[in-house]
């Protein structure tokens, strides 16, 4: 019986407290939506499981804590990333100015080793607040931010609404595969202790 490989992808995303980064998660994943706010403490993850050119891969995005107390705890979770995702609150012209901040603290912690070409995906959340009347933060606005920073990619999403969620994960996917190394993995159907005689296969420098 042959083992059940998967191609592991680890997506962080980043983001001001409260800018919908748990919400987009959970659209993507699990496709709910709840107008409950809770903070992240810490941080957390979900997988889904993605297709690409007959090829199946495990995305694992970590949502993490966008309080700054919580940012000493980054090195362990933006190590080994394949993709980071930077989420502003369209309707805050504050969280959207906190971006540079988050991409050069993800930079410095995650010390990938081709910072000049990792691959980043921003997401303007929120787009439905207020049909769109409270927006502070221009389109044009953030596509000029991202432009000068490499050309990032750019989505106006609602996780509410499910606006643009899909779309922007499939890219964020695609950009993951982009960012080199990638990882065959064994899932086992028993969580076995890796011997110290055996390199280990997680991908993980925690």
């Amino acid at each position: 019986m042959p083992s059940r490989r998967r191609t592991l992808l680890k997506v962080i995303i980043l983001g001001d407290s409260g800018v919908g980064k748990t919400s987009l998660m959970n659209q993507y994943v699990n496709k709910k939506f709840s107008n409950q706010y809770k903070a992240t403490i810490g941080a957390d993850f979900l997988t889904k499981e993605v297709q690409f050119e007959d090829r199946l891969f495990t995305l694992q995005i970590w949502d993490t804590a966008g309080q700054e107390r919580f940012q000493s705890l980054g090195v362990a979770f933006y190590r080994g990333a394949d993709c980071c995702v930077l989420v502003y609150d369209v309707n805050s012209m504050k969280s959207f100015d906190s971006l540079n901040n988050w991409r050069e603290e993800f930079l410095i912690q995650a010390s990938p080793s081709d910072p000049e070409n990792f691959p980043f995906v921003v997401l303007g959340n929120k787009t439905d607040v207020d049909d769109g009347n409270s927006r502070v933060v221009s389109e044009k606005k953030a596509r000029s931010w991202c432009a000068s920073k490499g050309n990032i990619p750019y989505f106006e999403t609602s996780a509410k609404e499910g606006v643009n969620v899909e779309e922007a994960f499939q890219c964020i996917a695609k950009n993951s595969l982009k960012s080199g190394e990638e990882e065959e993995i064994y899932l086992p159907d028993t969580i076995d202790v890796v011997s110290s005689s055996q390199p280990r296969s997680t991908g993980c420098e925690c």
